[in-house]
C-alpha cells in the first residue's frame, strides 16, 4: 500500500513499531528470531500501515523465481476460466505467474518473449499458433506445457480435453433427442478445430448419419458465429454443434433475431462451458472442459519438470463431460 503517493516501506513499519528495520524483514519473511511480542508490534503496525510485503521482489533476488509464465488470449472466454485456475493450483503450490497476452495487436511470438526476459522457470501457453520446432525450442531453454493443444513434440508437455470425445458426447446428446439433420459450425484454423470436427464426422458416421453431414465454416468468435449462422439459415437443420461458446453465442443471436426459436425450431450446443455459457440469458448447453483438473495436472507438470522428479508420459488427456442446459430440446415433429 502507499502512504500519499509513496509505497509503505519496511522502515515506516519499523519506526512505527519502534524496532529496527531487520526486525521487520525476520517477522515478514516469518523466519525464527523476533519474540511473540516484537511480532504482534510488528504485525500491528503494518496492518495500521497497510503494508504488504512485496513477495515477488523477494524471489526475483534469490536464486529461484518460483515463477510460471503464462501465455494467453484475451479474446477467449475459457481462457480467463483456466488463467484463474492456474492462479489457485500455483498457490497451492507455493509457485507466481506472470502473465503474457497476446492481442489482435500483439502475436504469440511477442508474448512467449516477453516471459523469457522474466527468469521464469516454466512456461504454460494456452497458444496455438507456434510451431513443433520453436516449442522445442522452448523446450531446450525451460520446461514448457502446452494446455488444450494436441502436439507431437518429443521434450514438450501437453495437458488436454479429449475434443473427439466431447462432440461425440454433444452429437449422441441430439440424436438420443430425435435429431438427424445435425449441422456442425467449425473453428477454422482455431486451437483444437480439426480434433472437434473429426469428432462430429465421427459420431454422425456411429449413427448412420454420414449424408446428413454438414461442416460449415466458422470460427472462434462470436462474429465468426454470426456469419456461420447467417449460411446456416439457407437450409436450418434442426441442430447444430459450435466450435465453442463463444461462436455458439453468435449463432444463438442470429437465430433469434432471424424469428427462430431456440430450441424450439433449433437446438445449438457449444463448447467450453465458459462464463459465457452459464449467463442466464445464454444458458447454452455445452461440453464442458475440466478446467480444475486441466490447470491442477498442468502447473504440477511444469514444477515436476523444474524440480527434476520423474513423470510418466508426455502427454495428459482429461474426459470432457456435456452440460445440458435451456438450448437443446426435442424437434418438432413436421
Amino acid at each position: 500500500m502507499r502512504t500519499g503517493q509513496r509505497r509503505t516501506t519496511l522502515a515506516d513499519v519499523a519506526a512505527a513499531a519502534g524496532v529496527s528495520t531487520a526486525l521487520v524483514s525476520i517477522v515478514m519473511r516469518d523466519a525464527p528470531g523476533a519474540s511473540p511480542a516484537n511480532r504482534a508490534r510488528v504485525l500491528a503496525a503494518a496492518e495500521r500501515l497497510g503494508y504488504r510485503p512485496d513477495r515477488r521482489a523477494r524471489l526475483l533476488r534469490s536464486d529461484r523465481s518460483r515463477l510460471l509464465g503464462v501465455v494467453f488470449g484475451v479474446q477467449d472466454a475459457f481462457h480467463g476460466d483456466v488463467v484463474t485456475g492456474l492462479y489457485d493450483a500455483a498457490g497451492r503450490a507455493g509457485y507466481e505467474l506472470t502473465l503474457s497476452a497476446f492481442t489482435p495487436g500483439r502475436d504469440e511470438h511477442r508474448a512467449i518473449g516477453s516471459l523469457l526476459q522474466d527468469r521464469c522457470e516454466a512456461l504454460i501457453l494456452l497458444s496455438h499458433s507456434e510451431s513443433v520446432r520453436e516449442l522445442a525450442d522452448l523446450a531446450a531453454r525451460m520446461p514448457t506445457v502446452v494446455l488444450m493443444r494436441p502436439i507431437r513434440a518429443p521434450a514438450v508437455d501437453v495437458i488436454r480435453t479429449d475434443d473427439r470425445r466431447g462432440l461425440h458426447q454433444a452429437v449422441d446428446h441430439l440424436v438420443e433427442l430425435g435429431h438427424r439433420r445435425i449441422a456442425h459450425i467449425d473453428g477454422a484454423r482455431a486451437l483444437s478445430s480439426a480434433a472437434r470436427r473429426r469428432g462430429y464426422i465421427e459420431a454422425m458416421r456411429r449413427h448412420g448419419l454420414e449424408a446428413e453431414i454438414r461442416v460449415l465454416p466458422g470460427g472462434p468468435r462470436d462474429d465468426d458465429g454470426t456469419a456461420a449462422a447467417r449460411d446456416l439459415l439457407t437450409d436450418p437443420p434442426t441442430a447444430v454443434t459450435v466450435f465453442n461458446d463463444r461462436s455458439a453465442a453468435g449463432v444463438l443471436d442470429t437465430l433469434r433475431r432471424s424469428g427462430l426459436d431456440v430450441p424450439g425450431d433449433i437446438s445449438v450446443v457449444g463448447y467450453d462451458d465458459s462464463s459465457i455459457a452459464r449467463l442466464r440469458h445464454v444458458w447454452l448447453t455445452t461440453v464442458a472442459q475440466d478446467a480444475g483438473a486441466l490447470t491442477d495436472l498442468a502447473v504440477q507438470r511444469a514444477i515436476d519438470r523444474i524440480e527434476g522428479r520423474p513423470v510418466q508420459g508426455r502427454e495428459v488427456v482429461v474426459p470432457p463431460h456435456l452440460v445440458v442446459r435451456g438450448t437443446t430440446g426435442a424437434p418438432r415433429r413436421p
